[in-house]
């Protein structure tokens, strides 16, 4: 496929973790986080689009796919995370960066702003609802329980085992039944799968929920500029998320793309695009 003649893939040493990297593209940095399940090819149907402006860099983040994946639920709190990408721009010398984060990779994002602001231009979340928020919704919203039903499932011992019946049924349920179902090619489809099957990637996937349950120790002020495009036919992160935003988002933007499901980069990649462009 064109896409793999397009990229650099580098394994980048970072706070005691190596990350698989994909770097291609010219311009001003623009660092984009995966969330679960995915990893950096979720981005495949936008870099096209960005990387004529943008030097995209697109890790694997830790206990995915190809990056190093940590024993030990307490190796994914998202303190471990926010450094993992601090490192990733120190080694890489890419000085302040535009950051992108869709699901937990835009959790990670949120962190990232409030603890480093410093290192950033502008944030830019993807259907990933800002922490102190979410938290919130979980204690009180009935629909949003219902949505997260799978979170409480994660948590349980050995949470993660039905992830790997009937062949990856519920993962390629959760990924593929996007709004278009032209989305996803075969070919795509097998490089979810060999990322899926790589040694611990499930497991490290799902870590991430367990090894982050509270966020009672940050503000959640966010102080640098952020765009946030939500696909408001999402079934697990609902729009009711984008409620309160303002209260948290000094400069906030919000792009509700009607159209779309959780995967608004997939669903409509142009949309994507074209916001990313505007407001970088």
């Amino acid at each position: 496929m064109e896409l793999f003649d397009e990229i650099e893939e580098k394994m980048i040493e970072t706070n005691g973790v190596k990350l698989h990297t994909v770097i291609t593209g010219e311009g001003p940095p623009l660092v984009l986080l995966h969330g679960f399940p995915d990893f950096w090819y979720g981005w495949k149907s936008v870099i096209r689009g960005l990387k004529k402006n943008y030097k995209l860099i697109i890790p694997d983040m830790r206990g995915y796919n190809l990056s190093d994946k940590p024993e030990g639920v307490e190796n994914y709190k998202i303190e471990f995370l926010i450094e993992d990408i601090k490192g990733l721009i120190e080694t890489l010398n890419l000085g302040k960066i535009f950051l992108a984060g869709h699901d937990w990779g835009g959790a990670v994002a949120w962190a990232f702003a409030e603890k480093y602001p410093e290192l950033l231009h502008k944030l830019a979340i993807l259907n990933a609802p800002h922490m102190k928020i979410f938290q919130k919704k979980l204690r009180t919203d009935k629909n949003q329980q219902e949505a997260s039903y799978y979170i409480y499932e994660f948590l349980k011992p050995d949470g993660e085992k039905f992830l790997f019946e009937n062949d990856y049924k519920w993962l390629k349920f959760a990924v593929f039944s996007t709004k278009n179902e032209k989305t996803f090619t075969d070919f795509d489809k097998e490089q979810y799968l060999s990322a899926w099957k790589q040694a611990d990637a499930i497991l490290g996937g799902v870590n991430y929920y367990r090894a982050n349950t509270s966020f009672k120790n940050w503000s959640g002020k966010i102080t640098v500029p952020t765009l946030v495009i939500h696909g408001m036919k999402d079934i697990a992160v609902l729009p009711s998320v984008l409620e309160g935003l303002s209260d948290y988002v000094n400069d906030l933007k919000i792009v509700r793309a009607e159209k779309s499901s959780h995967w608004v980069m997939y669903d409509q990649p142009e949309l994507v695009i074209s916001a990313f462009k505007a407001f970088f």
